[in-house]
């Protein structure tokens, strides 16, 4: 069993000063971290790489271009493939735009994760699943911090909604 910590829109220092301890913890724990994106400076892209064991992350719309993180990645975990993509863009159309990314990137079995809006999504749209964890620091619009913890094995997944 691979144990996955799912957290996005972290936005330190612009919205939130640090990520809070339990999130720290849970991504401790976990075998894989997975980040979609805007971390909002190198200085928390870092903090996240301190933490997280192995590390999955993509750009966001506020990310500096310094941090040299991809639009798109696509893991394979437990035999599940995930494909994670920020999410950018306007919100009419979010949750199509991020189905056809994972559709084009992963294709039909894979999950996607995605960020941007800060609310919290475990949904089927068009036949794929998605998974928004939130803001991991209740970065505003969020009025929470909230994170996924994914128990992955033999191509099934659970999914754990974790908020503080």
């Amino acid at each position: 069993m691979v144990r996955v910590a799912i957290i996005s829109d972290t936005h330190v220092p612009s919205r939130a000063s640090a990520i809070p301890d339990w999130v720290v913890d849970e991504c401790e724990r976990a075998d894989h971290v997975v980040h979609a994106g805007d971390f909002d400076s190198p200085e928390a892209f870092d903090t996240v790489r301190s933490f997280a064991p192995e590390l999955t992350a993509v750009a966001g719309n506020v990310d500096p271009g310094s941090l040299g993180l991809p639009e798109v990645a696509v893991l394979e975990l437990g035999g599940v493939t995930f494909v994670v993509t920020h999410g950018s863009g306007p919100k009419a159309g979010y949750r199509r735009r991020v189905s056809k990314a994972v559709r084009e990137h992963g294709g039909g079995d894979a999950v996607g994760i995605a960020g941007h809006t800060h609310e919290v999504m475990d949904e089927e749209v068009d036949g794929v699943r998605l998974l928004n964890p939130g803001s991991a620091t209740a970065a505003r619009p969020a009025t929470r911090a909230t994170m996924y913890v994914v128990e992955v094995a033999d191509g099934e997944l659970s999914v754990e909604l974790l908020e503080g």
